[in-house]
């Protein structure tokens, strides 16, 4: 028999066959439980619900535990934030010869997957098979996520390097274009960083309850774990290769920012440099001297404003020449 909390109150998936005893439960999936839905969890289980503040320890201690054929297992779970964030909440289980008990307090897709899926079968249904089955989907679930992760860095790959071009570059629309992708990096390396701390608490899982419930875990069940751990293995080398791609991208990004920004540093040097002849011959006629000899000459003024003219035009075709703008 299988029970899903939805949070307002337990829902019986499973239906006993009219007559016989009501069997007990082997999954009890809890969704931000109350103090009610908690202790009536526990009544029904014999297990003890962890706390969320428990399952949110990073110490490996807290997330593995063991008592008697028990286990405690915690881990952070990424999920999708109404606000379309990436986000981790912590994800519990408590494991048992008899009964699963998961404690989750986000709505998580995979669970209700697995549910259809666990109420359809007819197999004979145990807790580690149930077990099993939701790390399954969950790994399934991060590979899907990696696979989106992947697609968008290769469209910021091919925005960053190969960008398109409608007419004349604009300052502006450049300036703009680099803050979405480096926006769109920074989200896609959160995702992946995400991604991998979910990856490495379900990997601690599977190596921790092999080996400590390998007295109880049916031998047909055991290549099931082994199939895990390799999976597990696959995406986590996916996931670094990401994380590499990731910085490579964020580096590239402020590498054209820095151009950009020196390009404009340029411009306004050359555009100082180029003004400061023209100013210092203006400041030179400008000088109120009783002998100046271009002051009598009949075409002196035109002769002042050709140099000055001249002063300014030459260093810019030499900065031209030169491939400086």
């Amino acid at each position: 028999m299988l029970y899903l909390n939805t949070g307002l109150s337990p829902r019986r998936l499973f239906q006993p066959h009219a007559g016989s005893p009501e069997p007990a439960p082997v999954w009890v999936d809890l969704l931000s439980p109350t103090d009610q839905e908690r202790s009536a969890a526990e009544q029904l289980t014999g297990l003890r619900v962890p706390a969320q503040a428990d399952m949110a320890e990073i110490e490996s201690s807290s997330r593995l535990s063991n008592e008697g054929k028990t286990l405690t297992l915690s881990t952070p779970m990424i999920y999708r934030s109404v606000d379309g964030l990436s986000k981790v909440a912590p994800l519990g289980f408590v494991l048992s010869p008899e009964h699963l008990m998961t404690v989750r307090f986000v709505d998580l897709s995979v669970f209700d997957q697995f549910a259809e899926r666990f109420v359809g079968s007819t197999a004979q249904a145990c807790s580690i098979s149930a077990f099993l089955g939701l790390l399954e989907g969950i790994v399934d679930r991060l590979a899907d996520v990696l696979e989106h992760v992947g697609a968008d860095l290769d469209a910021i790959s091919r925005r960053v390097f190969r960008p398109e071009r409608h007419g004349m570059p604009n300052a502006a629309r450049t300036d703009m274009q680099l803050r979405a992708t480096l926006r769109a990096v920074g989200t896609a390396g959160e995702r992946v960083s995400n991604i991998r701390d979910s990856l490495l608490g379900v990997q601690r899982i599977v190596l921790y309850t092999n080996e400590a419930a390998s007295g109880w875990i049916p031998a047909q069940l055991r290549p099931r774990f082994k199939t895990l751990r390799q999976d597990i293995a696959s995406l986590s080398d996916y996931d670094i290769q990401l994380t590499n791609k990731v910085q490579f991208l964020l580096d590239a990004t402020l590498g054209f920012i820095n151009i950009e920004q020196n390009n404009g540093i340029k411009i306004l040097t050359v555009v100082s440099v180029v003004g400061v002849p023209p100013t210092l011959m203006a400041s030179i006629y400008g000088m109120n001297f009783k002998h100046m000899p271009e002051l009598d000459w009949h075409y002196g003024y035109a002769y002042g404003l050709l140099v000055i003219i001249l002063s300014g035009v030459l260093p810019f075709f030499w900065f031209k020449r030169r491939g400086w703008i």
